[in-house]
């Protein structure tokens, strides 16, 4: 329950380069650090706040964002998540340059991505941090040299990412068994897919469709391959598991401590 600094601050810190955290840029005190540096360009990545309207004329260059998407597919908090969680086929990282909408401003470089079948939020997140950072080089060294134009989004497929919600993290089982699968992937690592057995909240951490059928929540067979629970279309065999408190394991090593046998049922999401 410490804070620790970010990657970002600490490498900052260490090579001896000011570091301003205010809580927001809504005051001249807080962007009076800004205007000091009279910046070219500034860069924005997960920033999660709008830039107010006086900071971003501040640099003559603009405010660029790293954005994980491909706009205007998933404007807003979380881009990844939604795209795992809506089945999309590719995702990639949009730099695009700022303006006072959430998301909206015109892009200046995109580049994509496959979403492979057992992507997880944190697995897509890195393949777009590292994607991200090699893009956002090209484009801070192509507005250099005024070699980049900037091209207003398109006005139709534009969808939001709302903020991720804990209580869409419990699985409800009545749902087919490749959507809970998606969401099993989206909420890995946080918050967790979590699924209701006598009681217990349970963390699912990796899960796969295969077949079967029976009533929504029941178990249909639990071994060694799995733990494979009837949905509201085929069944979700759950790979990895976690109690409360206690360490990720497999199946098998989860059925040692916590017998689950054919017939049990996991709670509905709404029971």
């Amino acid at each position: 329950m410490a804070l620790h600094a970010s990657p970002v601050k600490e490498l900052a810190l260490k090579r001896g380069l000011p570091v301003h955290q205010p809580p927001s840029l809504k005051t001249e005190a807080a962007c009076q650090p800004i205007l000091d540096a009279r910046p070219d360009v500034m860069v924005v990545a997960a920033y999660g706040l709008l830039l107010p309207q006086a900071v971003l004329d501040i640099p003559r260059l603009g405010c660029l964002n790293i954005h994980a998407s491909l706009l205007p597919r998933w404007r807003g908090a979380a881009p990844i998540q939604r795209a795992i969680l809506a089945g999309d086929a590719e995702t990639g990282v949009t730099i695009m340059q700022m303006d006072a909408g959430l998301d909206t401003g015109p892009m200046l470089l995109t580049e994509r991505v496959a979403v492979a079948g057992d992507d997880t939020a944190q697995t897509l997140h890195d393949k777009l941090a590292a994607l991200g950072a090699g893009l956002i080089v090209t484009a801070l060294r192509g507005l250099e040299k005024g070699e980049l134009t900037a091209v207003p989004q398109p006005a139709e497929g534009i969808t939001y990412a709302a903020k991720i919600d804990k209580r869409e993290a419990e699985l409800d089982w009545r749902k087919p068994a490749i959507e809970l699968a998606r969401a099993v992937r989206a909420f890995n690592p946080f918050p967790g897919a979590a699924a209701r057995l006598n009681g217990a909240v349970l963390k699912i951490r990796s899960a796969q469709a295969a077949d079967g059928q029976g009533e929504p929540g029941t178990v249909i067979s639990a071994g060694s391959d799995g733990i494979v629970v009837a949905c509201g279309q085929g069944a979700l065999r759950l790979n990895q598991l976690q109690k409360p408190g206690g360490k990720r394991l497999a199946a098998a090593d989860f059925l040692r401590g916590v017998p689950v046998r054919a017939g049990a049922r996991f709670s509905l999401a709404a029971d």
